[in-house]
């Protein structure tokens, strides 16, 4: 989720990738440590709690639905990848924005995701799409960054295993749809498996999976939409990449492994937008008031661009880089709360709702935090800073990378 704001959903890869359908686990990036080897994200009841008491979701989504108004798509679809669709949020409101723009043009939008919950999550908000916008394929798989645009495994181990599953729904009926939506559920159980690295806390697909769903009745209009194994090709006019790494992650690492490769697969005049937690908000107040300094913002969209261009080398000539300035670049997302909430006597829950927000957003690892929760003064901090603020929020940036168009 974009990270969200700073915290995100679940993600995979965010310090060493495992290698494509390797047996063993890898081993830790050279000079890792405990800090940067924790692998915040799979922590579900802060995910949770985080997504439904925050707007970082709404906000990541209004920012995405800006960049429609700049691309062009061509035939035979309008073609858009979802670098973590997390819970599908996100997703959803922009196809919602995209049909209203483009109520009659073939969708194809692929969502990277490799948790299991997520996939469901996601899936569960499809059926309405299907109804609404009926010329759509929704593909979802749980390949890496440099595997999923292009729904093919780089190594023959994993190209041999890939489990491929194409699902033709049958009706005419967003309730049609659900039925046959939720009956994956066994499908999804058994080819969603994950493999964590002990030593980085990276998560890898156990077997590389790839499902593609769209409307037996649009299947005629949509056979050159349909992706078949072995043969498809990224070429996307949106790729959407919103928080796709820990923001403690090396800089190398999030420049080469994440954001090139995605880079890599836009079309002409393709774009792609990066959403990442930017701090210097009252969640950052409250993380420093337990722990003085604490910056896990260590790298800005600036250097982040300046290290893909690095990574792409002769490649970035084809490619327009934007920082945008501040006042663009900045937008911010807050926690649900009410005035008399903040004005009187600040509830136990409201309190660890912040102090739960602020800590996903600054991804503080579980060790650290069972040492603040030792005492009652992280409750204190958080107490004081809503008082200040009026309430919780937290800064995102965005920044785009767009690939220029051939003549």
């Amino acid at each position: 989720m974009a990270t969200s704001g700073a915290a995100l959903v679940e993600r995979s890869e965010h310090s060493a990738e495992p290698s494509p359908g390797a047996p063993a686990l890898p081993s830790a990036e050279p000079g890792s440590d405990a800090r940067s080897s924790f692998r915040f994200y799979d922590n579900r009841q802060k995910y949770l709690m985080f997504v439904n008491t925050c707007t970082e979701k709404w906000a990541v989504a209004e920012r995405v639905e800006r960049e429609l108004q700049n691309i062009h798509p061509k035939p035979p679809a309008i073609r858009v990848f979802d670098a973590g669709v997390g819970d599908g949020t996100v997703l959803t409101r922009v196809l919602r924005s995209m049909h209203l723009r483009y109520p009659t043009l073939p969708f194809y939008v692929v969502a990277k995701e490799i948790s299991l919950e997520d996939v469901r999550l996601t899936l569960e908000k499809t059926p309405d799409r299907f109804f609404e916008h009926p010329s759509t394929v929704l593909v979802i798989t749980n390949l890496y960054y440099r595997e999923a645009p292009w729904l093919n495994p780089q190594s023959v181990t994993a190209a041999t295993t890939l489990n491929w599953h194409e699902v033709a729904l049958t009706g005419t009926t967003a309730r049609e749809f659900e039925k046959q939506i939720t009956g994956l559920q066994p499908l999804l159980a058994g080819n969603w498996g994950t493999v964590v690295n002990k030593a980085t806390g990276a998560l890898g697909y156990e077997r590389p999976a790839v499902l593609v769903i769209y409307r037996e009745d649009h299947r005629f209009l949509l056979n050159s939409v349909i992706p078949r194994r072995g043969a498809t090709r990224a070429d996307y006019d949106l790729v959407i990449a919103s928080q796709p790494y820990r923001l403690r992650a090396p800089i190398e690492f999030k420049a080469s492994r994440v954001l090139a490769p995605l880079a890599k697969a836009l079309g002409p005049d393709g774009r792609l937008l990066v959403v990442q937690s930017h701090g210097g908000d009252p969640g950052q107040e409250i993380l420093q008031g337990v722990w003085p300094g604490e910056n896990p913002f260590v790298h800005d969209r600036h250097q982040v661009l300046k290290a893909i261009r690095e990574a792409l080398g002769s490649a970035a000539r084809s490619f327009n880089f934007n920082a945008n300035p501040e006042e663009r670049a900045l937008f911010r997302h807050e926690m649900h709360t009410l005035p008399a909430e903040i004005e009187g006597s600040i509830g136990t829950s409201t309190l660890f709702a912040a102090w739960n927000a602020a800590v996903y957003v600054g991804q503080i690892e579980d060790a650290r935090l069972e040492q603040a929760l030792t005492s009652g003064r992280y409750l204190e901090v958080t107490r004081d800073v809503l008082r200040r603020h009026g309430g919780l929020w937290f800064w995102d940036e965005a920044f785009g990378i767009s690939r220029r168009r051939s003549f």
